[in-house]
């Protein structure tokens, strides 16, 4: 993972900082206490973190299929997604620029595709679905979306709890730092660890598995998180923001943390799983935590 410039916080989770979307490189960590509300702030040093250092669609129905999933494979969605995200850049490009005419035609360009795009419409069409208990069609259209776009079913979030210990992740796209005409996609996710044990802990290492649109799967070791191995209290949390770059415009992120007890001699590690999340340019309506 390629960190990100870092911020420690002492903080109680209700004012937890939203992540800023940037289009600088930034990493923050965060030691959080439930019972205390106060906030003191201070700047820490950079580390390395990669190798141990929805919306107004309407559906029929009927219980025919969308027609949408056999007109378009998953390549040709990696295609579009990639032109969407060079659209993004140039919109972007063109208002800093001041060239506002071209911007502005960019933003319609980038609001049809938005509007004819594949897999939003099915993403729609499924939650409307399944919001008006259609299974029968829900199930088609999520086996359309599987074909078409097999990362889209994943949110850009995920939730796991393991003995006590809950893991969850937020991922944004970054098009500050993406070069979608070099085939380089930046994501930021953010994670926050709560102990809910009675028992205090200390990650170890941290294991991630990442794939992108491609298929094509990283494992990636190392020890602790941004150059720590934090100890987490009981009732606690720590919570700290990264990054993975991809060669493609979409894929997934899961993974584990070794952990251990410190309150007894010699108890055994343990791994608490980090839950699969999509890293997709589209988003989601994932909420933030």
């Amino acid at each position: 993972m390629h960190s990100l410039s870092s911020i420690k916080v002492l903080t109680d989770f209700r004012a937890s900082p939203r992540l800023p979307v940037r289009s600088s490189c930034f990493e923050r960590k965060a030691w959080l206490n439930f019972g205390d509300s106060a906030r003191t702030c201070r700047i820490v040093a950079c580390s390395v973190e990669r190798n141990g250092n929805g919306g107004g669609g309407t559906s029929s129905s009927s219980s025919s299929g969308s027609g949408l999933g056999s007109d378009h494979s998953a390549s040709s969605f990696l295609s579009r997604t990639q032109t969407y995200a060079l659209l993004k850049q140039q919109m972007e490009v063109a208002a800093q620029s001041e060239d506002y005419e071209e911007a502005a035609r960019l933003r319609d360009s980038l609001k049809s595709f938005e509007e004819g795009e594949p897999v939003l419409l099915l993403r729609r069409m499924l939650k409307e679905a399944i919001s008006d208990e259609r299974f029968e069609d829900a199930a088609r259209y999520r086996d359309e979306l599987k074909e078409i776009a097999p990362h889209s079913l994943l949110k850009c979030s995920s939730d796991a709890t393991t003995l006590g210990i809950r893991v969850q992740v937020r991922s944004v796209y970054i098009d500050g730092r993406s070069q979608p005409s070099k085939g380089q996609y930046f994501f930021a996710y953010r994670i926050r660890i709560t102990n809910n044990s009675d028992r205090p802990v200390q990650l170890l290492r941290r294991h991630w598995i990442i794939t992108d649109a491609n298929g094509k799967t990283e494992n990636v070791w190392g020890v602790g998180v941004i150059g720590e191995q934090p100890v987490i209290l009981p009732k606690t949390g720590f919570e700290y923001s990264s990054a993975c770059p991809l060669t493609t415009p979409d894929g997934r992120m899961e993974g584990d943390f070794e952990m251990k007890h410190i309150d007894t001699v010699g108890s055994p590690t343990f791994n608490v799983a980090i839950a699969p999340f999509s890293l997709s340019i589209l988003g989601d309506e994932s909420d933030t935590f």
